[in-house]
């Protein structure tokens, strides 16, 4: 295997290796993604992964502390960016954004809340879930705040569970995710469409 690590700078393999851990971590799970696989997803070599991050955990704290960075820095970007448009829609734009272009994001999150219960993850979990309600509460009442983190929730489960696949299937789950998604459904299925 050819590897890039003598190619590119730290801070970009760095990086590198972050976004295919998060792919890795979506697609197969905490305890079916291995060191070895996030390597060969990032085309560097598994020692050095293991030299840069240390453990399977870390790796994974670091991939779920960067996901919540990454929803709040959405949620930043769409709050300057006032365009009339009500405060939640702006933000339920860009958190669906985000997720249409990397689905794995929304995996690995929903990766992090299930394993509330690990020692090492959970409180890591808890403490993201938290931030992300933080920045909301700059900007929206409890309730609406709730509202809003309730939603975001069901979204993720429609799109981790595979729901969202069944899409003009059931008249149901039509329903469902036409309520969810609103006028963003289409460019959810387009961006699911692409990474079949």
């Amino acid at each position: 295997m050819s590897t890039r690590t003598d190619r590119i700078p730290a801070t970009e393999r760095r990086e590198l290796i972050l976004e295919a851990a998060t792919r890795v971590f979506g697609e197969l799970g905490y305890s079916g993604a291995t060191t070895d696989r996030v390597a060969r997803a990032a085309g560097i070599s598994q020692p050095y992964v293991v030299r840069m991050f240390g453990t399977k955990e870390q790796l994974f704290v670091e991939v779920l502390e960067r996901t919540c960075d990454r929803i709040i820095g959405a949620f930043d970007e769409a709050l300057a960016a006032d365009d009339g448009r009500e405060i939640q829609a702006r933000l339920g734009e860009a958190y669906v954004s985000l997720v249409e272009t990397d689905r794995g994001i929304l995996l690995a999150l929903m990766q992090g809340f299930i394993l509330g219960h690990d020692t090492g993850i959970g409180p890591v979990a808890r403490r993201g879930f938290m931030r992300i309600y933080d920045r909301l509460r700059v900007v929206l009442d409890p309730d609406e705040a709730m509202r809003f983190m309730a939603q975001g929730m069901l979204i993720n489960t429609l799109i981790a569970s595979g729901l969202i696949r069944r899409v003009h299937d059931d008249a149901n789950v039509d329903e469902l995710l036409a309520c969810a998604f609103g006028a963003k459904l289409d460019i959810v299925l387009e961006g699911l469409a692409r990474e079949e």
